[in-house]
């Protein structure tokens, strides 16, 4: 009995013993807190891998959003570039249309429509009083296709009471020449100078200065072909070349296989500074003249030039605005000389001549949309003594004008221009006044400098 008392007492020691070894491994705080780093070890891992997948999915879709982007916009720059080809932008499918309208309203007090000692034709003259419609303009352009662009210019002017409608330009121009390069054929305003190749609204007083009237009528106009090429340099350099048949002044007009007339030209600008720009150039124009009229005559009705027209013009222009911000204030300082010598026949006389002109002018704009400017102009004559007594005749005084302007634009569509002239082109003085308007309507390109 006993010794069944001590292995019961045994068996229930062992037992005790097992049972809190058993209870001290089910609840060992380093065990259990190793068994939660590993299940957070393993959840973290998880939640990487999950991070990684979708970081990895998003850079899939930023790569294709980037080369749909890089694709839009080689797209929209093809696009612009064929809409903006040429002079000024155009619907590429589309022609883009544009109208100015012009009028003025004048008292003039001595009219001419000569000036003394100069073969004169076209538009001379300061026009006569009253309210008169000026040279309003209907104006076409587009991308013809990938290689070419197009313009036509009609222009409607009043006169004496009729409507005169002329085709002031028609042209086409390359544009996929080497870079810098493009070829121009029609007709079309001339590169020389610096303002005869801008229409006649977009001039900063009424009238053309004096050299533009007494040389070319108001405005050389080519019809031929026009090559320019734009040196790739920092300094910006223009240089062209034109062959004209037409009947412009200088010119009179050739029927042969030859041009009656060609002409070169350069042009150079840059920047100086932030706010200051400056662009100068020379012309020179050679004209082979046969039977050229006096006035609106016409060849055989009046005394008629046959011989050499030789012609230089030296232009600059230099332009000032705040850090470069024309928006508010900015000035403009804008001259040319002319000089042309002509040897040739003149109503059956031999005759030699040396002409010169020149004009200079500042225009300031003191608050946005309002702007105040001064012109002087004036041209000279040494046509010998054989024409005293006619129309050629050398004069004592230079033909001069003195012009203040006052201009208003309520936008870049409207404008609107008061002028005073002090004329002294005849020997009597006469003072001037005028009142102009220019509305565009619909698409107009931008300008040369």
């Amino acid at each position: 009995m006993k010794q069944l008392r001590y292995t019961i007492t045994y068996l229930c020691g062992v037992g005790l013993l097992y049972g809190n070894a058993a209870l001290c491994a089910t609840t060992d705080p380093i065990a259990d807190l190793r068994r939660e780093v590993l299940d957070l070890r393993r959840g973290y891992d998880a939640r990487i891998e999950l991070l990684e997948a979708r970081i990895a999915v998003a850079e899939r879709a930023a790569n294709r959003a980037r080369s749909s982007a890089a694709e839009a916009v080689e797209i929209a720059e093809d696009a612009v570039i064929g809409a903006t080809t040429g002079s000024a932008s155009a619907n590429a499918f589309n022609p883009g249309m544009g109208v100015v309208l012009v009028a003025r309203a004048a008292d003039i007090g001595h009219r001419w429509d000569a000036i003394p000692g100069f073969i004169s034709g076209g538009e001379s003259g300061p026009g006569k009083s009253g309210f008169t419609l000026g040279e309003s303009e209907v104006n076409l352009k587009a991308s013809i296709d990938d290689l070419f662009f197009g313009n036509v210019t009609f222009a409607f002017e009043d006169e004496d009471g009729e409507t005169e409608i002329a085709l002031e330009e028609a042209w086409l121009e390359t544009t996929a020449l080497p870079p810098g390069l493009t070829i121009r054929a029609g007709r079309q305003f001339s590169g020389i100078g610096n303002l005869n190749s801008f229409h006649r609204h977009a001039d900063d007083f009424i009238d053309r200065p004096l050299p533009y009237q007494a040389f070319f009528a108001g405005q050389y106009i080519a019809d031929g072909v026009q090559a320019r090429w734009v040196a790739p340099t920092n300094l910006f350099l223009e240089l062209g070349a034109e062959l004209d048949w037409g009947s412009g002044l200088p010119a009179s007009g050739s029927d042969d296989t030859s041009p009656g007339a060609w002409s070169l030209f350069a042009h150079t600008g840059g920047d100086v500074g932030a706010s200051h720009a400056w662009q100068a150039g020379v012309s020179y124009l050679s004209a082979d003249v046969r039977d050229r009229g006096v006035g609106e005559d016409g060849p055989g009705e009046a005394p008629e030039f046959t011989g050499d027209s030789d012609l230089v013009v030296v232009d600059f222009v230099w332009k000032w605005a705040p850090l470069g911000n024309p928006t508010r204030t900015n000035f403009k300082l804008q001259g040319e000389y002319f000089r042309r010598v002509e040897e040739g026949t003149f109503d059956g006389m031999q005759i030699d001549t040396d002409q010169s002109g020149w004009y200079l002018q500042g225009i300031w704009q003191f608050i946005q949309g309002w702007r105040v400017g001064y012109r002087h102009d004036r041209v000279t004559t040494d046509n010998g003594s054989i024409f005293l007594g006619t129309l050629l005749e050398d004069v004592d005084e230079s033909p001069r004008r003195d012009s203040l302007m006052l201009d208003w634009s309520h936008s870049d569509f409207s404008r609107l221009r008061l002028q005073y002239v002090y004329d002294q082109v005849l020997t009597e003085s006469d003072s001037q006044w005028l009142l102009q308007y220019i509305m565009s309507l619909g698409a107009h390109g931008g300008h040369r400098f």
